[in-house]
C-alpha cells in the first residue's frame, strides 16, 4: 500500500496546487525560478483568490481516506491531495484500478490475474521534485541611478526533496492491457513491482548577493535593468529517509496466484535512515528587462551535497514461517511482518540534480506572450502562454510540457471593476497513477495592486 501511495506522486504538477487560474490558462508559466528574475516586480501584480471547486469531489468521496472504510483507496486518495482545488473532470471512473487497490485492502486479491485487466499503470515511473522556498531580505549597500543598487541578502526556509523509482513489470501490465483474457503463465515468479524513494528534509539557511545594474537608456520601463542573484545555502539536515519495497507475484500449476514455499518472502521493504545531516548548494540567476522584452536564466542547486551520519537499516519481510506468505497479506486479511534490525550502516551521501531554467516574455498594453524552460527534475519541461486583454474580458491559452506529456490549457477572465476579476481556466492534467489525461477546471478571484 505505501508503494502504491508512492507512485501516484509521479504526476503533481503545479498547475494542480496553484490558486492562480490566470497562470494556469497560461500554460503554468512561472517566470521565478532563478533568484534573479524574482527579483523583478511583476508587469501585472495581482493577488489571487482561489475558488476551491474540487473540494467538493473529496468531501463527497472522503471514505477513501479512512482505513477503516471497505471503499479506502490510497491511489484516489494521493490523486484528490495533488489536485485538491480544482474539478477534475472523470477522475473517479477507473473501475479495475478501485477493485486491485480495495482487493488488497481487503484481503481479497482474485488469484486470477486477469480480474484486474484495464488497470494499465506505466512500466516504469520517475517522480522527484525540491520544494525549497526562502524568505528574508535585501541590505541594500550601495544606491545608484535608474534603481541600480549592490546589496546582501539574507534568508532560510525549508529544503525538502523527493525521489522516487517505481518499476511494473511488462509481464503483469500486458494482461491488464488485453483486451481479451489471458493465459496466465504456470509456475511462474514475475519480476518484482519495486519501489526505490529517497526522501530529505532540512533547514536551509541562505546568504547571497542582490545587484540592480542600469540598462543605460536601452527602454522606456520603469522595470528596466540587469538583475543578478547569487545564493549560497548551508544545509542542516534533520531527516534522511531511502527505502525500497518489493512484491512479487508466484503462479501455481493452474496459473493462479500463489506462494512458492522455495522462494524467499514475497513482499520485502527495506529502509534506511538518519536523524543528522549536514550540506549546502548553491543557486544563482540572471533576469534581464528592456522595454517590452523581459527574459532571465538560472541554476539552481549547483554543487548539492548532503552528507548524512548515523545512518541504520531495517528490513522488513512479510510472513509467518509456519502459515503460507502471500496469502496471509492479499487472501485471507491475515498479515504478519518480521523484522530485522536497526542495524548501523555506512554514512550516505545525496546529491540532486542541478535544476536549469530560461524564460522569456513580451509585454504591451493589449496582450502578452511567455514561456519558459527547464531542465533537471523531471527531465526536460517546457510552458508556454498567450494572452489578449480586452477591455471587459481577457483571452488566455497555453501548453505544458513535462514527463513527456504535452498537456493544453486555456482560460478567460472577466474584468467586474478595475481591481477586480474572474479568473476561469481549462487544463489537461495526467495527475494519476496510470497517466491518464483528464479535464480540470479552475477559478479565482483577481485583485489587481494599484500601481
Amino acid at each position: 500500500m505505501l508503494s502504491l501511495l508512492l507512485l501516484c506522486s509521479t504526476r503533481v504538477f503545479a498547475q494542480n496546487w496553484s490558486a492562480d487560474a490566470r497562470r494556469i490558462a497560461l500554460g503554468g508559466v512561472a517566470t521565478s525560478d532563478n533568484p534573479g528574475t524574482e527579483m523583478i516586480d511583476a508587469e501585472r501584480p495581482y493577488r489571487s483568490i482561489v475558488i476551491p471547486f474540487g473540494l467538493f469531489q473529496i468531501v463527497t468521496d472522503s471514505s477513501v481516506f479512512d482505513p477503516t472504510s471497505n471503499k479506502f483507496n490510497p491511489i484516489r486518495a494521493v490523486e484528490y491531495v495533488a489536485s485538491p482545488v480544482h474539478y477534475v473532470i472523470g477522475r473517479a471512473e477507473d473501475d479495475a484500478e478501485f477493485r486491485f487497490v480495495t482487493d488488497i485492502r481487503n484481503a481479497t486479491l482474485n488469484r486470477d490475474l486477469n480480474a484486474y485487466r484495464g488497470f494499465t499503470p506505466p512500466n516504469t515511473i520517475l517522480a522527484e521534485g525540491l520544494a525549497a522556498p526562502n524568505w528574508g531580505g535585501t541590505i541594500k549597500l550601495h544606491r545608484g541611478a535608474g534603481g541600480a543598487f549592490q546589496g546582501l541578502y539574507i534568508g532560510a526556509g525549508p529544503y525538502l526533496s523527493m525521489h522516487t523509482t517505481a518499476v511494473f513489470p511488462k509481464a503483469l501490465t500486458d494482461i491488464w492491457a488485453s483486451p481479451t483474457a489471458v493465459q496466465v503463465p504456470r509456475l511462474v515468479s514475475f519480476p518484482q513491482i519495486t519501489d526505490d524513494t529517497l526522501g530529505q528534509a532540512a533547514l536551509a539557511v541562505t546568504g547571497g548577493y542582490r545587484g540592480r545594474y542600469a540598462v543605460g537608456g536601452l527602454g522606456g520601463s520603469e522595470r528596466d535593468g540587469v538583475y543578478v542573484a547569487v545564493n549560497y545555502n548551508y544545509l542542516r539536515g534533520f531527516r534522511y529517509e531511502n527505502e525500497h519495497m518489493g512484491v512479487r507475484f508466484d503462479t501455481d500449476p493452474f496459473g493462479q496466484l500463489w506462494v512458492n514455499p522455495l522462494l524467499p518472502s514475497p513482499v520485502v521493504v527495506t529502509r534506511q535512515y538518519a536523524t543528522s545531516g549536514n550540506g549546502f548548494a548553491v543557486d544563482a540567476g540572471v533576469g534581464v528587462v528592456v522595454d517590452h522584452w523581459e527574459v532571465g536564466a538560472g541554476a539552481k542547486g549547483i554543487a548539492n551535497r548532503m552528507n548524512w551520519t548515523g545512518v541504520q537499516q531495517t528490513t522488513y519481510a512479510l510472513g509467518d514461517p509456519t502459515k503460507p506468505l502471500l496469502l496471509n497479506l492479499l487472501f485471507n486479511g491475515n498479515a504478519n511482518w518480521a523484522g530485522v534490525g536497526p542495524v548501523p550502516i555506512a554514512d550516505a551521501r545525496v546529491e540532486l540534480p542541478v535544476d536549469y531554467s530560461g524564460n522569456v516574455a513580451y509585454h504591451t498594453s493589449m496582450w502578452t506572450a511567455l514561456a519558459d524552460v527547464g531542465h533537471g527534475f523531471q527531465g526536460t519541461t517546457f510552458h508556454a502562454g498567450f494572452e489578449e486583454r480586452l477591455r471587459l474580458i481577457e483571452l488566455r491559452g497555453g501548453m505544458r510540457y513535462s514527463s513527456e506529456i504535452w498537456n493544453p490549457s486555456g482560460g478567460i477572465g472577466i474584468n467586474f471593476w478595475p481591481r477586480v476579476g474572474l479568473d476561469l481556466a481549462a487544463f489537461g492534467t495526467s495527475a494519476n497513477l496510470e497517466r491518464t489525461r483528464h479535464v480540470a477546471l479552475a477559478a479565482s478571484i483577481r485583485i489587481n495592486s494599484r500601481r
